[in-house]
């Protein structure tokens, strides 16, 4: 009699501490799910969209100021025309950046106001982005006009009206800028009554966690004491066995000595420890053939074996061996398979140093990529375009060792590495059939960087990479614009730049190719043909047989003879891949 109520008692407090915990999680996921939210609308939305606001302002008094720095540099004698010119670029690139900060305010303020999770005050946001509206209208219709006849009256030399337009200029702006004063005041009422609410969410969340907690704490101290005999050895040892797994130790197993739950349990990590070790024999064993972060995704569940693929915007690389065909053509199989492995060895450990995907072989060539979930978006494009170096300079070595894998004295001198890279949006994803999938990327960046690495044969160059690579590298490396390219498959033009070394490790006259050759580019481009072909000859001198050198000197040569059309932009058209 008296075992069945014992066991009902602690049944009872079981239940009642699950129900408890459960509730406590419950309710704490939904109130900390909310408050995070609320957070998130606070922090991205209202302070952003009241700061899109705040720079409007700024830029308006910018642009206010290049408009007077325009008008004292046509007033004075003579004329400073290219101060004029420069104000007038930045009076025009601000009103682009006042339309720019309106627009992101505006779409943050509908953001808000879509978003139905939150109390927010959306008759109030909707009337600011009306304001924020006509704001912009009025710029581009009074301001713009008004804009135009200054500098209409300006070039007519007329400059008492061109005084009295200023002046109508900055009574305008004045208004304009006052509007956005009043809806910055507004918003900001908004901002403050959006924090008020969060903040006291948050203390109610606080408070209903501390007293769910502190009593599901009492009760399970007291479960605790009828549990709490009879189950310590089997639990010290599973713990030590839990220890062990965590330190990576798969290697031995917990004896079962009791036939109670606890028994289960370890019986159930016996069988968890026997499949981490088949798991890690997997990833060791595949870690050869895919590279084990992705074998750790696909292992994973709900990661990258999805089939349904996204859009990111991603670094890719190629590489190849010029001349590498022509080289094996005498080896026997073994010979060739020894000299590739040692080459793509050589070749990939900079990409896997720099954290990089090597996505798959293709003969002698190599292709891989950088980007989430493996590298971080901020660091893709530095990363493969410091492999690229290191893969150059190693490319460099590998030519001193063929000779001794082959068993000739010399190779060619053509057998030098070629890279390719090129950064945007391409679309990741498990690619393949229903027998057989593959993670991969495709996309024009993917294109763009397979005939980069082979538009290197055009400029006798080794790294060639697109200026969105360049720019998201940074100041990591040093790097030239080679050319403007036009390759197969798409149609507008590319710049196209050529990786030189890691930052700060150019020599003098490396520094010198590079001054020489931009001025060569600059001049080719404006048709100087006759100054570029000296910009390049200097080029030259400074670094003699530099490709990209040779290769526009070449071209400044034929269109001295055949000059391209009128209609020419300075850009190379690609007619092969």
């Amino acid at each position: 009699m008296l075992r069945p109520t014992i066991r009902k008692r602690i049944l009872g407090i079981a239940l009642g501490l699950i129900f408890l915990m459960a509730i406590t999680s419950a309710l704490s996921t939904v109130m900390t799910r909310k408050i995070a939210h609320q957070l998130d609308e606070f922090s991205g939305k209202y302070v952003e969209a009241y700061g899109h606001l705040a720079r409007m302002n700024i830029r308006s008094l910018e642009q206010a100021l290049a408009l007077r720095r325009m008008m004292i540099g046509r007033m004075q004698s003579p004329p400073d025309e290219s101060s004029v010119a420069d104000q007038r670029k930045i009076y025009e690139a601000k009103g682009q950046e006042i339309e720019q900060e309106a627009q992101a305010a505006r779409a943050l303020i509908n953001a808000i106001i879509d978003d139905t999770s939150t109390a927010s005050d959306n008759a109030r946001l909707g009337r600011i982005d009306d304001r924020i509206e006509r704001v912009i209208s009025d710029l581009h219709r009074y301001l713009g006009e008004e804009y135009k006849r200054l500098l209409l009256l300006l070039e007519a030399g007329n400059i008492p009206e061109a005084r009295a337009s200023l002046a109508r200029t900055d009574t305008l702006r004045d208004d304009l800028n006052q509007r956005i004063d009043v809806i910055r005041t507004d918003m900001l009422a908004l901002v403050r009554g959006d924090a008020l609410m969060t903040m006291r969410d948050q203390n109610t969340a606080i408070f209903i966690s501390v007293v769910l907690t502190m009593l599901a704490s009492i009760l399970g101290l007291i479960f605790s004491l009828f549990i709490s005999t009879g189950i310590t050895g089997p639990v010290r040892r599973l713990l030590e066995g839990t220890r062990a797994v965590e330190a990576g130790r798969l290697d031995g197993s917990i004896d079962v000595t009791t036939r109670d739950e606890i028994g289960q349990l370890t019986t159930a990590f016996n069988n968890m420890v026997e499949q981490l070790r088949h798991k890690e024999r997997l990833r060791e064993t595949f870690g050869r053939y895919v590279d084990p972060r992705v074998v750790e995704g696909l292992i994973a569940p709900q990661s990258l074996t999805a089939s349904a693929g996204e859009r990111r915007v991603m670094t890719v690389l190629f590489c190849d061996m010029k001349g590498f065909t022509s080289l094996s053509e005498g080896m026997t199989p073994q010979g060739l398979v020894k000299v590739m492995n040692h080459y793509l060895s050589t070749m990939s450990g900079p990409i896997r140093s720099h954290r990089g995907i090597i996505d798959k072989y293709i003969g002698d060539a190599i292709m891989a990529y950088w980007g989430p979930p493996f590298t971080e978006h901020s660091e893709q494009a530095r990363l493969a375009c410091l492999a690229a170096v290191e893969m150059a300079n190693r490319g460099q070595a590998l030519r001193t060792e063929l000779p001794e894998l082959i068993g000739v004295r010399t190779v060619p001198s053509d057998c030098e590495v070629r890279i390719g890279i090129a950064t945007g949006e391409v679309l990741v994803g498990s690619i393949g059939s229903e027998f057989m999938m593959s993670y991969t990327v495709m996309g024009d960046a993917v294109n763009l960087a397979s005939r980069l690495e082979n538009a290197n044969k055009v400029y006798g160059s080794h790294s060639l990479a697109s200026e969105a690579a360049i720019m998201a590298a940074g100041d990591a490396i040093e790097s030239r614009e080679v050319d403007r390219l036009v390759v197969v498959g798409q149609t507008h033009p590319e710049a196209v730049f050529e990786i030189i070394g890691r930052a700060g490790e150019l020599t003098e006259q490396q520094l010198e190719l590079l001054a020489r050759y931009a001025e060569g580019l600059a001049a080719y481009r404006a048709r100087r043909w006759d100054e570029a072909r000296l910009a390049f000859q200097a080029a030259l001198e400074a670094v003699p047989g530099d490709g990209p050198s040779m290769a526009m000197a070449a071209r400044v040569e034929t269109f001295r003879v055949n000059p391209p059309p009128a209609d020419w932009d300075g850009a190379w058209r690609l007619d092969q891949k």
